[in-house]
């Protein structure tokens, strides 16, 4: 997909910041003004209409994109006997159990999912620190903590992604690339909608979906009605 200059002036001749698209019309606008040199991710912001601060209205989740991210996932595990032979026949990159922490304590920290046994969580719960503010804590409401390492490292590398509400209510995650055609990110974009309308709080009130935006990973962006999420 050529991105030169020109192409992305046109696309700014397109684009009307302040109204709001159907999905169609914004991913592919998101996709045309993609104009670095690689392949830019398209990313995914959603504002709910939620008090994260009450627990009873958190929502975190994991949602297994139909189309993949279309990055390579880098995965680690924490895991001991077994279960470590697993996950490493299931592509796992990194594989260990108080050796593993040990790296990750010493700043190794070269994967974008961790995943732990049960029996692990008092070594990995020590990680908190290193692993807490860059998400990387294995929790079992997003199936990071789990005796089937193998199923878990699979779902992941083929594109199954991680989420949480932060604390002003915004979910964010990416939903594939510029290169994707328009049906593939458009099944994906379905596909986290339809999750977080499932995980709707029951004490949630008014409008769930407040706004709904998506970009490429160096552009602006671009709203989408709420509405015409289908279209």
């Amino acid at each position: 997909m050529s991105r030169n200059g020109k192409r992305y002036v046109d696309a700014l001749t397109r684009f009307d910041r302040a109204q709001q698209y159907s999905a169609s019309e914004a991913l592919e606008l998101a996709s045309s003004l993609a104009a670095a040199k690689f392949d830019e991710g398209i990313d995914l912001l959603v504002r709910l209409g939620i008090d994260p601060r009450k627990t009873d209205e958190m929502v975190r989740g994991t949602v297994a994109l139909p189309s993949g991210t279309g990055k390579d996932v880098r995965v680690a595990v924490f895991a001991q006997g077994e279960s470590a032979t697993a996950a490493r026949e299931a592509g796992a990159d990194h594989v260990g159990a108080d050796d593993l922490a040990s790296e990750v304590e010493g700043g190794m920290l070269d994967f974008d999912v961790a995943i732990a046994t049960p029996d692990m969580m008092p070594t990995v719960g020590k990680l908190g620190r290193a692993l807490g503010p860059r998400g990387l804590m294995p929790n079992p409401k997003s199936g990071t903590v789990t005796d089937d390492v193998a199923k878990a490292v699979g779902e992941f590398k083929g594109g199954k992604v991680e989420f949480r509400a932060d604390r002003y209510g915004n979910v964010h995650l990416p939903i594939g690339k510029a290169s994707f055609d328009g049906d593939a990110l458009r099944s994906n974009l379905a596909a986290v909608v339809d999750e977080l309308e499932r995980l709707k709080p029951s004490s949630a009130k008014g409008r769930y979906l407040k706004k709904v935006l998506v970009s490429s990973t160096m552009g602006p962006g671009i709203r989408i009605d709420p509405l015409r999420i289908d279209e």
